[in-house]
Formats: C-alpha cells, structure tokens, sequence
C-alpha cells in the first residue's frame, strides 16, 4: 500500500491506495484537508505507518445508535436479562436523545464530555423530576466504554475514547437505616401482612429483594438452622427468571436464630392451607414468599405492601434495600465483627463492607476503646516529671 499529497484549490489532501475490492476495482482514501503541504506530509506518514502496523481502520457510517442495537443483540446472550434491560435503559435515556446520530467514527473526546455536562444539567429523558445523578452518568459511561471496546474489536474504531475522558465523580449516599426501635414498631405493624416473612427475612439475614423472593424451601435446613442463597429472582418485561448468584460468595450460608425458625415453620403451614384451598389451581414453585396460587412474587409487588405499610407506621421512610443495610448496622453496633458481616451479606471481601459501614466504625472504635480502658488500671494523680537529681522539670516535653 502507497499513498501521495495532492492539492485541491488552497488546501492539501492525503491519498490513500487500499486494497482493491472483490472486483479488483482500485480503492482510494483520501483525507484532509491541510493548511499546507508539511502538514499533509506528516499526515501520510501517519497514515501509511498504521496501515503497516495494522492500526488503520476505514471510517464507517454506522452510527451510535446503529451500532448499540446491534451490540446490545450481541450481549443478549452473554448476559442476565436484568442487566440487558439496565444497559437498554442507559442506552434509550442517557446516550441516544444526545449522540445517537453521530458515526462512531467521528465520537470525540470532546463530544462526550459534552454529553456528559448536558446529562448534568438538561431534564431527565425518562420523565422523572430534576436532573440526572452523577451516578447514573457514570453508569451509562461504563455501559458505553464496554460497548466501544467490541467496536474496537469489530474494527469501527481505532480506539476507545471513553479512555480519554473523566465521567462526574458520583456524589456518596447516606444510607438511611432504622435502629431497633424502628424494627420493632415495623414488624408490629406488619404482622398480619402477607409478606410479613419477607420483611422479617430482610431485616434478620440482611439477603438482598431477589434472594429472598426466590428463596425455596429446599434451600432452608430447619435442623442447622441455616439458609443457603442458592439463585435469586429477577422480574423483566413482565417475565420472571431464576438465576443463580453471580458470584462464588453471593452464594452462601446464613444462619438463623430460633425466632426466625419458628416465624418460617408457622408461615410454611399458612402456605400449605392455601394449597389445599387453592387445589389443582395451585402452582406450586417451591419459595418460601408466593402468591396464594404459588406463583412467583414480583419485586414492584412487594415494594406495594412495602409502602403502604410505612404509611401505617411511625418509622423512617426508607428502601426496602436499606433493610439489608439495618442489618449490617445492627450486627456492628452490636460487637459482631465485619468479617462475620460481610459473609452474611455475600461481599467479595471485608474491604466492601468496611466502607460500606463506616459510618458506624468510629462509634465502634469508641466503644472498644472504652471497653479497653476499664481493664487497664491508670493512676489518676501521675507523679511529676522530675530531674536526675530530683528537681521538678518546667520544660515541656
């Protein structure tokens, strides 16, 4: 492959020779234009050493909207659906209402960093109120790196300009959780409610939404008063699917205390009347939170009996998630140690759970250190520093 500078009117252009097509027709590639001949020159080198090094990718007119449907048929099968209809909605609000015209060939640097400062300052695409949250720009910022590095691959583009661009640092959440007070009102006052043994798993096992929602009974050793989280279940576009952890410590042991066994063995007989009375209507899938024809339970469905509860009761409003986090908070508070901690939440390791919870260490430290003092014996009146020859010494030290 060769190339040359030539002049068009006042400006100077790089002409590539390609390979020929399948017909052996010649193909030419031209670029510019240059203010002057040097320019240009420097520019052909440029180009003929990628083409030498394989580093030369002929633009396409694909454009980012073009191509995130496509890429987004790539990942259906590699992964959950969940995470498909997260990358979808990134994709619709976040990426193509801005950039979804633009070749992929020409996204910059600078046109990203744009995208970024507008999702930070224009109305949300998606109808909710203010503006798009640091986080979610950093989550559609990672759905769009990840989908430029197949465009690398698939030889779009020479590079991924994610690279060179700095998403907003997303703003730390405080995580709102109940103390024991607040347990107790709630559980009160759910006492009655169907999905009772769903709040109280979240509160006593810290297991996320759709750990609990697809919890079995088989999963449950009465005996060794033990869960195991063996899948969760995941609701998308109106069908439900079991998926197993994503991770080797997602799946894990949890213990449980005699109250919780006993609320279990009560709630399976409950469960086993609406079987009978339901008769060959009852589907029967095995979870301990169905619905009274055994079918699965939606996540939006228990954040319904979720809310209308905390409208009953004087508690915070909080996140059916933050139940999960009351967990965590309780246990520390509690003198458990983190490690225990962070096995029963299913955390890849000590380290998530410690900045998870730190707002609740320095209190912990305190208390250590309060707990530590009433075993050591300190002398309340110390002597006065004195000289070799025992005269009082007035320097400080």
């Amino acid at each position: 492959m060769n190339g040359h500078v030539t002049k068009k009117g006042s400006k100077y252009y790089v002409v590539i020779e390609l390979e020929r097509d399948v017909n052996g027709k010649r193909r030419r590639k031209w670029f510019g234009g240059y203010k002057t001949k040097k320019e240009a020159q420097a520019a052909l080198v440029q180009k003929l050493h990628e083409l030498q090094t394989g580093q030369f990718i002929e633009e396409s007119d694909i454009t980012i909207a073009e191509f995130l449907q496509q890429w987004l048929e790539y990942k259906r099968s590699q992964v959950r659906p969940a995470t498909l209809r997260s990358y979808d909605w990134h994709i619709r609000h976040h990426i193509l209402p801005y950039i979804g015209h633009i070749k992929v060939s020409k996204l910059t640097p600078v046109i990203l960093q744009k995208l970024y400062s507008d999702l930070q300052k224009a109305p949300r695409k998606d109808g909710k109120p203010g503006a798009v949250s640091n986080r979610s720009i950093l989550h559609a910022h990672l759905v769009l790196h990840e989908a430029l590095e197949r465009a690398v691959r698939w030889g779009l583009v020479p590079r991924n300009v994610c690279d060179l661009v700095d998403p907003p640092r997303p703003q730390k959440v405080d995580i709102q959780v109940w103390d024991i007070e607040h347990v107790n009102r709630f559980l009160n006052a759910a006492k009655d409610d169907r999905y009772y043994i769903a709040f109280l798993l979240a509160i006593t096992t810290g297991l996320r939404k759709g750990e609990i929602l697809g919890l079995r009974w088989i999963d449950v050793d009465f005996a060794s008063k033990l869960i195991t989280v063996r899948q969760n279940l995941s609701f998308v576009h109106g069908q439900f699917y079991f998926l197993e952890p994503k991770t080797a410590h997602g799946r894990r042991a949890v213990a449980l205390s005699d109250p919780i066994i006993v609320a279990l063995q009560r709630h399976r007989e409950c469960q086993d009347e609406e079987r009978q009375r339901a008769g060959a209507l009852y589907q029967d899938h095995g979870l301990v939170v169905q619905t009274e024809l055994g079918l699965p339970v939606s996540p939006r469905t228990l954040d319904r009996s979720w809310y209308g509860l905390l409208k009953q009761c004087d508690v915070p409003k909080i996140r059916f998630h933050d139940l999960r986090h009351t967990h965590a908070t309780l246990l520390l508070k509690q003198g458990v140690h983190p490690k225990i901690v962070s096995e029963r939440l299913g955390h890849a390791n000590i380290g998530i759970t410690l900045d998870t919870y730190s707002h609740v260490l320095p209190n912990l430290q305190q208390s250590a250190i309060d707990q530590l003092s009433e075993l050591i014996s300190v002398k309340e009146d110390s002597p006065s520093l004195a000289n070799s020859d025992g005269q009082k010494d007035d320097r400080s030290s």
